[in-house]
């Protein structure tokens, strides 16, 4: 298929069993716009059965497409992957845990013809469990406070996008991914739309704490410099208080108030400098970091195998 109307891109992962019930309901709702539609499925390397379900509904409808990448490469590399094959003049990017109603398709799609090139779902009533709401709104508000940008922490990757700014976004070079960072960073003209979240259809987010803090850092440090400049200016607030410092103790052993130097401030200073100083140099690091993970030039994603693409 050269071209179609709607693409749906699904990066799955742990989707054994939602994967039949996804890819009907998704059927159902694009219908009812239009037949000339596809559906791909990205497998990142999941440890269940989610590939063999993929194939199974490939070999009903030929409109459904499977990718199944070569390791886990995570949820903003599949995506990539996903989009790389979508010939659609609109995308739909969705989760595959049904969270993300396929029926909302058609509303966003509608909202889209009003002259939006994209549209951004916006959750009411997440149902997410307590921890997942909570690092989600902390992560937005490190995020915004780093970045200097505003983002809402009731939107996601599920949204429907003009074909220009997947073509757009295709381009983007960079190692580090974060679809809806990148996606912002394009700056066609957007809007977002209410939807209704349902729970889970099956198991809970693979997004550990570990993964949510690695995803943070990440993404803040390949959209913002400002830990930087965080860091610059830590470095003047400590040189300030040092300069500070060495006057009050001149100026205390001229009139007699400090007879004795202190052991216990002393060793203090040289740990809080010490501490300092590492952090800074771990910050700077984590950039040379991203240089490095750049100009090695290796591939974002790798693919396997591929079920309905030519």
């Amino acid at each position: 298929m050269d071209n179609c109307h709607i693409s749906v891109v699904i990066p799955e992962y742990r989707g054994e069993k939602m994967v039949r019930e996804l890819v009907e309901r998704i059927q159902q709702s694009v219908g009812s716009i239009t037949d000339d539609f596809e559906i791909i499925l990205v497998n990142d390397c999941s440890p269940d059965n989610t590939w063999t379900e993929i194939k199974k509904v490939c070999m009903i409808d030929t409109r459904v497409k499977g990718i199944n990448l070569s390791r886990n490469f995570g949820q903003h590399y599949a995506i990539t992957a996903g989009l790389k094959y979508a010939h659609g003049d609109w995308v739909v990017v969705m989760d595959c845990d049904l969270q993300d109603r396929p029926e909302e398709i058609p509303n966003l799609y509608k909202k889209a013809q009003e002259g939006w090139y994209i549209v951004i779902a916006r959750r009411v009533h997440k149902q997410s469990g307590f921890f997942k709401k909570m690092s989600s709104v902390i992560f937005h508000k490190v995020f915004d406070y780093m970045s200097g940008l505003k983002t809402d922490s009731a939107k996601g990757n599920f949204g429907i996008y003009h074909k220009r700014v997947i073509e757009e976004y295709n381009k983007i070079a960079e190692v580090s991914r974060s679809f809806g960072s990148l996606i912002r960073h394009l700056g066609f003209k957007t809007t977002d739309m209410d939807v209704q979240h349902a729970a889970r259809g099956e198991g809970k987010s693979s997004y550990t704490l570990s993964k949510l803090l690695s995803l943070s850092f990440d993404t803040i440090i390949s959209n913002s410099n400002k830990p930087l400049r965080l860091a610059v200016l830590w470095g003047f607030l400590m040189a300030g208080l040092s300069f500070l410092l060495a006057i009050y103790n001149v100026v205390a052993k001229l009139i007699g108030i400090i007879e004795v130097g202190g052991y216990t401030t002393t060793i203090f200073s040289i740990w809080f400098v010490g501490g300092l100083l590492l952090m800074m140099m771990g910050v700077l690091g984590l950039y040379i970091g991203k240089i490095y993970n750049q100009v090695k030039g290796r591939p974002i994603y790798v693919v396997a195998e591929t079920i309905n693409i030519e």
